[in-house]
């Protein structure tokens, strides 16, 4: 399996999120219609950034591809369902988060000597997978809060993705990494 990791991809989607947070936040008041829309446009740019991150790996696109798809088929079943409940919205975060979440720990574990400061990734992943699980745990612990916790998530992840990708930008232009199975153990 191959990795890329560009570093404009990674930036736009640290943009997007970051934009996202910073909005949900100055507008706490947001209707449920609304935070779909910034939900869905959200993890549209997102899975369309990983796709083409996919793209441009030579060898297996495995990870990239399911992140890209995962984002965008939970973008595409947020803003094509328009009048979605605010329990089935959360449902669809958590669902994308805690699979972005599990994809990006494995993705940096297994890239930890190919890139600097893994720990961006595991921990924006760690995050993500959390940030999950609570919204599953407590779904209706309200609106209020609940957009909250994705304005702070989505700045927190925004943030780390801002800074994997000056760390990426400041080492390379781009790193595609082919990730192999360990060799085995000798026995």
């Amino acid at each position: 399996m191959a990795l890329s990791l560009d570093w404009r991809s990674v930036l736009l989607r640290g943009i997007v999120a970051l934009a996202f947070g910073v909005l949900i936040l100055v507008w706490p008041g947001l209707t449920v219609l609304a935070l779909v829309f910034l939900f869905g446009v959200f993890v549209l740019v997102d899975g369309f950034a990983h796709l083409v991150a996919a793209f441009r790996v030579h060898e297996g696109r495995g990870w990239q591809l399911f992140e890209g798809v995962a984002g965008v088929a939970a973008g595409v079943i947020t803003l094509v369902w328009p009048d979605i409940t605010t329990l089935a919205l959360l449902y669809v975060i958590a669902a994308w988060a805690i699979v972005v979440g599990v994809f990006r720990i494995v993705a940096a574990i297994q890239l930890r000597k190919e890139i600097p400061n893994e720990w961006m990734l595991i921990l924006s992943g760690a995050l993500s997978v959390i940030f999950g699980i609570i919204l599953i745990v407590s779904p209706v612990s309200g609106a209020l809060a609940i957009t909250w916790v994705i304005g702070f998530f989505a700045l927190l992840i925004g943030i780390l993705l801002l800074g994997l990708a000056w760390r990426l930008h400041k080492t390379h232009t781009s790193i595609d990494v082919g990730i192999t199975a360990p060799p085995p153990a000798p026995a």
